[in-house]
């Protein structure tokens, strides 16, 4: 039995290093130029021949002499690329330079104020600020455009939405087609959408998979909770979601409290993203039960997988995932709760606390 817990509890401890390595910021390194992770950085004062990234946030303090290729939340150029620059994000600024052409889909583009591109630029955004030199012609699409005071467009400049600011910062002609953008945000944004999708599916499946190997009786536990008392867990978790903040909120408060804070909060978000998981799952387990199957492995892939595809549903989607993750949140403070009194009454009689929230 001994040895069996040991095994288990190794199992698990890989598996969530591989989570944890998972979100953790990743270095490029020279001569590799294929990066994933929470955050990928190209630091200050180092040089990498080319960068292709997909993650959070992808950060270039330093120098690419080649292109770069980016996937990601957010996707910041502050140091110098060398060639072209390609990106989908929710949001892409360039503070630095770019020599080569830029080619963005994104919420929000930004060129910062003392930044260059030396190429063309074409980009289909949802705001789009030009602040910097543009020293190449300009397609841009967007809701809005703002030409800054100190922003310069030395070529042609196609645009569609609404152009304001400075115009005469434009050195070419400047012309409205409404066609300009059309072909890159539908195109490229979905594609970005879907493989970010997959990177927290991964990860989730990574988290879950540890879950259930480590705490099978718990877990089972936690969906049998959520289909015997689905109102109960889920006003329980959304009270936990409003009442928690605001305790970090006041325990911050004071300055002895705010390290309390930050850890609690750091905790808090760990339990955030472990009800998420056993929300899907729990409710994945029950929908499969009506049906006769009771594979906790299969209930795991079906609910992450289909939160998965839910999350990429405007409006209607989010509101499911809402309510499946509030159910996984109250069902897990719940069985927390029930470990922490078993192990309250078992303390007393011997002497030693049970060092998991499971009795396997």
């Amino acid at each position: 039995m001994r040895t069996t817990s040991r095994s288990r509890t190794i199992l698990v401890v890989a598996v969530l290093a591989l989570v944890v390595l998972g979100t953790i910021p990743i270095t490029a390194v020279a001569q590799s130029d294929a990066r994933t992770g929470g955050t990928v950085v190209v630091e200050e004062g180092e040089t990498v021949d080319s960068l292709e990234a997909f993650s959070g946030t992808v950060i270039v303090e330093g120098t690419v002499t080649g292109d770069v290729s980016a996937v990601a939340g957010d996707v910041r150029i502050e140091g110098d690329v060398g060639g072209d620059l390609e990106a989908a994000a929710g949001s892409v600024t360039i503070a630095g330079t770019v020599d080569g052409d830029v080619e963005v889909a994104a919420g929000s583009f930004t060129v910062a104020e003392g930044a260059t591109v030396g190429g063309d630029v074409s980009a289909g955004a949802g705001n789009v600020a030009i602040d910097g030199t543009l020293e190449g012609d300009a397609d841009i699409g967007a809701d809005t455009i703002q030409l800054g005071d100190n922003g310069a467009i030395a070529g042609d400049l196609r645009y569609s939405g609404s152009l304001d600011g400075n115009t005469a910062a434009v050195g070419g002609e400047i012309q409205q087609d409404s066609s300009v953008g059309t072909d890159l945000a539908p195109t490229i944004q979905p594609i970005a959408s879907w493989l970010f999708a997959a990177y927290v599916l991964a990860l989730n499946l990574l988290l879950g998979a540890a879950l259930l190997a480590l705490f099978p009786r718990f877990s089972d536990g936690i969906a049998n909770r959520v289909a015997s008392s689905p109102v109960r867990s889920g006003l329980v978790g959304f009270g936990v979601l409003v009442v928690v903040p605001v305790l970090l909120v006041l325990i911050a408060i004071t300055i002895v409290g705010i390290p309390f804070s930050i850890v609690g909060a750091f905790g808090f978000a760990l339990v955030i993203w472990i009800g998420t998981v056993y929300g899907r799952y729990a409710v994945a387990a029950w929908l499969l039960s009506t049906a006769g199957v009771t594979n906790r492995w299969l209930a795991l892939v079906v609910g992450l997988v289909a939160g998965a595809v839910l999350a990429q549903i405007p409006i209607v989607g989010g509101l499911i995932n809402l309510l499946v993750f509030l159910l996984g949140l109250g069902a897990l403070t719940f069985g927390l709760y029930a470990h922490r009194r078993r192990v309250g009454k078992q303390e007393p009689r011997s002497g030693v606390g049970s060092d998991g929230p499971t009795t396997d």
